[in-house]
């Protein structure tokens, strides 16, 4: 055995303590415990809340910047009452959701904000306040590889990201010199979740769910979840599947609950089906400069609302059939 594999020196570590320490035996025992068999996951998104989310969850979030939010179950989870949440992923409008609520302590933080908009008033607020109590930081490919370690069942992925960054500084990492070349290499470690949301374009009624478009960190982050929560716009026949198995990227056996929500990125956009509602989204960022306009704007779209049906009888047909694209 090489001297160097032996001994590998630590170059740099980032300041930061890991929000969830890595425990890939406990996350391997749990899926060895998840039932195989073909049973319908449907429920609804109340249920699948109360059912697999509990105070203080470390979760996550799957989407690419307002595309396939997975919203309608961020706003099941607003209306449930839990809270003190731990939270890993991207964000735009579906983190500032709870964060409007004082819902979030903890951020793996890769993206939140308003894209062209800017920064997000409502997290500016909770960090400064104290709220939010911790950040740690990654990039958006670091966050993937935390997720894709966790997916492979080891405790860290070794990569060059980050290396050389503040980014490197603010996180949990570590730095080591690679004992075959000598160069150094920063070590990621693995990301498990208590909970993780995603929103499909469809699945069938077992959990086998397929993506059009751009596939963000979904692959990775599903078998990175405990327990993963599927939103979809449409639920088809498993025949429907089986026509392209090659988009079938998150199987029936790593879904806990799967729920039908047309719309449910709203007010983001899916790929094929329907683009972002962009008036709608600038008054929510309106809303989010005084802390009374946006309370006014969480009782309006979500806390009065008792589901997701009622939220798209809110919005109404016509403003639907506008922003629905025409095939």
């Amino acid at each position: 055995m090489s001297q160097n594999l032996k001994n590998i020196p630590v170059v740099a570590e980032g300041e930061a303590p890991l929000i969830q320490p890595v425990d890939m035996e406990s996350f391997r025992e749990h899926n060895r415990k998840k039932s195989k068999t073909l049973i319908s996951k449907m429920m609804t998104e109340e249920e699948a809340v109360d059912r697999f989310v509990k105070d203080g969850d470390y979760i996550g979030f799957e989407l690419y910047g307002t595309v396939r939010c997975p919203v309608s179950l961020t706003r099941a989870l607003v209306r449930s009452g839990k809270k003190d949440f731990r939270i890993a992923g991207q964000g735009v409008y579906e983190i500032d959701l709870l964060l409007a609520m004082d819902l979030v302590r903890e951020i793996d933080f890769t993206y939140i904000g308003l894209e062209v908009y800017g920064v997000s008033e409502l997290l500016r607020r909770r960090v400064e306040s104290g709220s939010v109590r911790r950040i740690v930081e990654w990039s958006n490919a670091g966050i993937s590889w935390r997720f894709k370690a966790a997916s492979m069942g080891v405790p860290f992925i070794p990569t060059r990201c980050m290396l050389g960054t503040d980014t490197f500084n603010k996180s949990s990492a570590v730095a080591i010199e690679c004992p075959f070349s000598g160069q150094k290499v920063a070590l990621l470690p693995a990301l498990v979740l208590d909970v993780g949301f995603i929103h499909v374009n469809r699945a069938d009624i077992y959990g086998n769910c397929q993506i059009d478009g751009i596939s963000g960190f979904a692959f990775e982050m599903a078998r990175a979840s405990k327990n993963l929560i599927i939103s979809a716009e449409e639920i088809v026949d498993t025949s429907e599947i089986r026509k392209h198995p090659g988009r079938t990227i998150i199987p029936y056996y790593l879904v806990d609950a799967l729920i039908k929500a047309p719309f449910g990125s709203w007010p983001g956009e899916m790929t094929g089906l329907y683009e972002r509602d962009e008036p709608h989204y600038r008054m929510f960022i309106e809303s989010q400069k005084d802390p009374e306009t946006v309370d006014r704007y969480m009782k309006e779209w979500v806390l009065d609302l008792p589901d997701h049906q009622a939220l798209l009888d809110k919005i109404g047909k016509n403003r639907l059939d506008e922003i629905t694209l025409k095939k």
